[in-house]
């Protein structure tokens, strides 16, 4: 009876304890609380998708599409058949162990990469056959597609955040997410990836998501990501890439008025696809270690060529500012220029043609052109001063430097000035006769095509450019105020003359190919010295083939470079190459359909195996 009286006061007591301990537990205790959320709340980044990229004329050239990841969760893995699921995926039994032992070693309850980026193929079979193999998913995601296939040096790539991106961006990147690599994808990545959100979700004792945690009211929206719109024409940018097909050069054309780059090619390129895939990785380093083709080499900006006979039209309108020649100055030449006992400057001029300017800008005269570059540089006191007040000149076009063009790849060009000399020769030992190749664009000179392109749609507009740019509009903001004009330090006087020298050059110059009936296009060609270390000796290769143009003469539209490697002359490649992209622009056809199959079916490729096979080059063709 009294241990009946014992066991009605305890029990009551006990239950008493067990009810207050409770209530602190759940109620008054916020560790608990936090302890339980965590335990009951799964938090999960929202990517928001990313920034379409648009041509000049809105068509899209680059978009998002699903694409299937094989993920596996190591504690959700059971019996299945590994040799079956190495078929389906193609790859190795080896290559699947070692993505489980990685992904046990990260975490056993998250989800990690087996295959990127599944083929549709092996997706659809997958779809059907997942729940043969537990423990692996398919997980959902966008990727880029590539809607225009072109263009592909200029807009870039994206790949996955490296192990060092996720420790160095603040915690932005997380495992899987992609970045851009190269291009308007490198240059805008803020603009094109937006901001992530943040979405939390209840789960079940199994880890699986069982709906949005209090109805989303903590979820945070992303921030949308900004389309892109270029400068470039596509269908003028797909063109110009056909008729390269085979060759290795660059293109670079602008709209002179506004500065805008219509094209921006450089061939070989890479093909963006091939980085997305399992594979990609293998693709990245053996285009990389391409140290002939170097698709990755951008040729239309990084590409330092001497500029070669176009540079003559330059030295004209210095000579002209400097008043050191007239339109009307006249010099005689005999196929070309002594500058030196046992040194000639090879010209096509027959024996005892006198030329005027224009005439010496159609015909390309060398000993016109050595001859007015030699009196810029005695026109001041010392050779020193001369080249550089000429140097100066040069720059006032955007060579040597960067222009300030919206992509951050590129390469300075080289001018070079009195320093630059004194350094080879010693301080005032040198003279005109010492750098007379600067007269003909050979020499240390050094320029890029988007240079090249410039300093032309300078001349088309009589003496100022707008940087080159590739983007027209960011989001809903328009880029076209952030480039502004830049004025060179010629006369707008001193063009017309030199203007009317490129209009004969193609009437019944140098440049004859590049004549369009019916469009009045100003050109001017050039044969480009090829030099190359072979077996440790300077050697000469096939000369490249260079052309400049603009059109139309009064009212220009375009202007545009063409630099084809190891092309011969000017006028085999280059010029015909420019004046049917000329007319595609101007026009949307050609009507010279036997020389655009010319440029469509030609090849160089034979060309470019001469270093490889000891065959001899054609020099000076």
């Amino acid at each position: 009876m009294k241990g009946n009286k014992v066991l009605f006061v305890v029990a009551p007591l006990v239950a008493l304890i067990f009810i207050l301990q409770l209530l602190n537990l759940q109620i008054l205790s916020a560790d608990f609380s936090a302890l339980s959320q965590r335990y009951s709340m799964g938090k999960e980044e929202v990517l928001p998708e990313r920034g379409y990229i648009y041509d000049r004329n809105g068509t899209l050239l680059v978009g998002n599409r699903v694409s299937y990841d094989l993920m596996v969760i190591p504690e959700n893995l059971d019996d299945y058949d590994l040799l079956e699921l190495s078929k389906i995926l193609n790859i190795s039994v080896r290559q699947i162990e070692n993505s489980i032992k990685s992904a046990k070693r990260f975490s056993y309850k998250i989800p990690s990469p087996v295959y990127r980026q599944l083929p549709d193929s092996t997706n659809a079979l997958l779809q059907e056959q997942i729940w043969k193999f537990p423990g692996f998913i398919l997980e959902e995601h966008l990727v880029r597609d590539y809607r225009v296939r072109t263009a592909f040096n200029l807009i870039g790539y994206v790949n996955e955040a490296t192990e060092k991106e996720l420790h160095q961006t603040s915690g932005y990147y997380a495992l899987g997410d992609k970045v851009g690599r190269s291009g308007i994808e490198f240059q805008y990545e803020e603009d094109l990836r937006g901001g992530k959100g943040v979405r939390y979700f209840r789960k079940d004792k199994f880890n699986r998501d069982v709906g949005s945690f209090d109805r989303g009211n903590f979820d945070i929206s992303p921030i949308n990501a900004k389309d892109i719109v270029l400068t470039i024409d596509a269908e003028l940018q797909q063109y110009g890439e056909s008729l390269l097909t085979n060759k290795r050069g660059g293109i670079v054309a602008i709209q002179p008025k506004t500065g805008e780059v219509l094209s921006l090619i450089s061939i070989p390129n890479f093909e963006p696809d091939s980085l997305k895939s399992e594979t990609g990785h293998d693709y990245l380093i053996r285009m990389t270690n391409d140290t002939l083709n170097k698709p990755f080499f951008d040729r239309g900006l990084q590409a330092q060529y001497a500029p070669g006979s176009p540079f003559k039209t330059l030295n004209a309108l210095i000579g002209l500012q400097e008043k050191v020649i007239e339109p009307d100055t006249r010099f005689t030449c005999n196929s070309g220029h002594y500058y030196g006992k046992g040194f000639f400057m090879r010209c096509l001029c027959k024996p005892g043609t006198n030329n005027d300017l224009l005439s010496a800008i159609s015909r390309s005269c060398n000993t016109y052109f050595s001859n007015v570059y030699q009196r810029i540089i005695g026109s001041k006191s010392t050779s020193a001063q001369g080249i550089d007040n000429w140097k100066s000149h040069l720059n006032s076009f955007g060579l040597g430097n960067y222009l300030g063009y919206d992509l951050a790849v590129g390469r300075p060009g080289f001018v070079p000035g009195s320093s630059y000399y004194d350094l080879i020769y010693g301080s005032e030992n040198w003279k005109s006769t010492n750098t007379i190749s600067n007269a003909i664009g050979q020499g240390e000179m050094l320029s890029t095509p988007i240079q090249m392109a410039n300093f032309t749609a300078a001349i088309a507009n009589r003496g100022h450019y707008i940087k080159p740019h590739f983007t027209k509009k960011i989001g809903n903001l328009e880029t076209s105020s952030k480039f502004q004009r830049q004025y060179t330090t010629i006369d707008q006087s001193h063009f017309e003359v030199v203007i009317e020298g490129m209009r004969q050059a193609v009437l019944r110059g140098t440049s004859k190919i590049a004549d369009i009936k019916g469009i009045e296009v100003c050109g001017k060609t050039g044969t480009v010295e090829n030099f190359t270390l072979l077996d440790d000796k300077k050697t000469q290769l096939t000369d490249h083939s260079v052309f400049i143009a603009f059109a139309p003469k009064d009212d220009p539209e375009i202007a545009i470079t063409v630099f084809v490697e190891n092309g011969y002359w000017g006028s085999r490649w280059a010029a015909p190459i420019a004046s049917l992209m000329i007319e595609k622009y101007l026009r949307g056809e050609t009507s010279r359909k036997w020389l655009e199959e010319r440029m469509l079916n030609g090849t160089l490729e034979e060309e470019y195996q001469k270093p490889l096979l000891g065959v001899p080059f054609e020099i000076n063709q």
